[in-house]
């Protein structure tokens, strides 16, 4: 299979599983996910340092999610977003997307091909999407490229774990068997989700991630691990 073959097969199982994703993910997160994008939004806007933002876009969008803690956030910290784009390559996930948040564009796109101007962004993000891009440093580019001077990227993704602690039994555990179980059960797709943590396996340490945004233009401003390693929050700054 080739890259772009790849990539279509995974976009085709986000469509199928693009109904029940939101509850997928409260489930098997127990919720918690909620506090980690909140997080994310929370550093961004600090370290952004605006109280006027004139375009916030969130990349591999899915369902919207976290477009609505960016619009949250900013109004509990008095900052004031003009636009807020989703981007997404899934018809089925922007399907969802545009029924839940109506303050939002949404545009069918890539992050490898981003449909924005140059230097156009204050803020990118890419939650739990990183991962499933098979042309990653095409997409941090675009993302550096798309962004203003000073722009801010955050990142909220599953990292492999390269160094095994007193922890990784019960995270192998969980990740291998009961996360595939559950999110195939409430999903009615077993294989989407026995895809996750075999995409885990595949992907990068923390370290990796860190240094491939800095061969990018990048500086990290801000990396937090969360439950046990499971999931990393990066925020890093176009220099």
């Amino acid at each position: 299979m080739d890259r772009k073959e790849k990539q279509e097969k995974i976009v085709n199982m986000f469509d199928e599983i693009a109904g029940t994703y939101d509850l997928a993910n409260r489930v098997l997160s127990f919720g918690i996910d909620v506090q980690w994008r909140k997080k994310g939004c929370d550093k961004a806007y600090e370290i952004l340092g605006k109280n006027r933002v004139e375009r916030i876009a969130d990349v591999a969008t899915g369902t919207g999610d976290l477009l609505l803690h960016w619009r949250d956030r900013a109004a509990e910290k008095g900052v004031e977003v003009e636009n807020f784009v989703g981007i997404d390559p899934s018809v089925g996930m922007l399907e969802v997307a545009r029924k839940k948040v109506d303050f939002a564009e949404f545009i069918e796109g890539k992050a490898q091909e981003l449909p924005l101007e140059d230097e156009s962004t204050e803020i990118i993000s890419i939650s739990y999407g990183i991962r499933n891009v098979v042309d990653r440093p095409e997409a941090l580019a675009e993302f550096h490229r798309a962004l203003k001077p000073g722009g801010i990227v955050v990142i909220l993704e599953f990292t492999k774990q390269e160094k095994k602690g007193l922890t990784a039994p019960l995270v192998d555990l969980y990740m291998k068997k009961i996360l595939p179980a559950v999110g195939g059960l409430v999903s009615k797709n077993y294989a989407a989700y026995k895809y996750l943590p075999d995409s885990i396996e595949e992907f990068l340490t923390t370290e990796m991630l860190m240094e491939e945004l800095q061969q990018s233009g990048f500086e990290i401003k801000y990396v937090k691990p969360f439950s046990m390693g499971i999931s990393t929050l990066f925020v890093a700054q176009k220099i």
